[in-house]
């Protein structure tokens, strides 16, 4: 692996780390080791600078919304009010703030942001969005698409 000021480079192996750990992030060093095919303490060092370089970001359980009772998933756009643009990342903060937005992205096009909510129910969504989300000062419009059914869950990102 080598790092440069803007970029990291992978080669074979890292890649084959990462695939691996994308797919069981509760692998031993050991178990991992064996599956690339590479020794332990190498394994572990490379595990290491991937973690170092940022790579690799943390370890993490992935639960389904629903066993939490959280029954409803929406993606929502928010708008900035167009004088509102020096407040941004004001704006942000807030919306980092907020466990019930689960990603927060900036968009072209129509839109300013892309969020994806979880909600207990419909009333909980909007009484989130109405009581707290267009509450922010220069939040403008938010229109909210539900998701009925999730097709494809979050993947591994590709290594290839």
């Amino acid at each position: 692996m080598k790092i440069s000021s803007d970029t990291v480079e992978l080669d074979a192996i890292d890649r084959k780390i990462l695939d691996a750990l994308q797919a069981d992030g509760r692998l031993s060093n050991v178990e991992l080791a064996a599956r690339i095919h590479l020794s332990a303490p190498q394994c572990l060092r490379r595990v290491r600078a991937l973690e170092e370089a940022g790579v690799i970001l943390g370890y993490r359980a992935r639960v389904p919304p629903a066993a939490l009772g959280l029954g409803v998933t929406a993606f929502v756009s928010l708008n900035i009010h167009g004088g509102a643009f020096d407040r941004v990342r004001d704006i942000e903060a807030h919306i980092r703030g907020f466990p019930q937005i689960l990603e927060c992205h900036t968009v072209s096009g129509d839109h300013d942001y892309l969020l994806k909510v979880v909600a207990r129910d419909l009333k909980s969504l909007s009484q989130f969005l109405t009581d707290r989300l267009m509450q922010i000062p220069g939040v403008d419009d938010v229109r909210s698409m539900i998701c009925l059914e999730e097709v494809k869950p979050q993947s591994p990102l590709p290594t290839d």
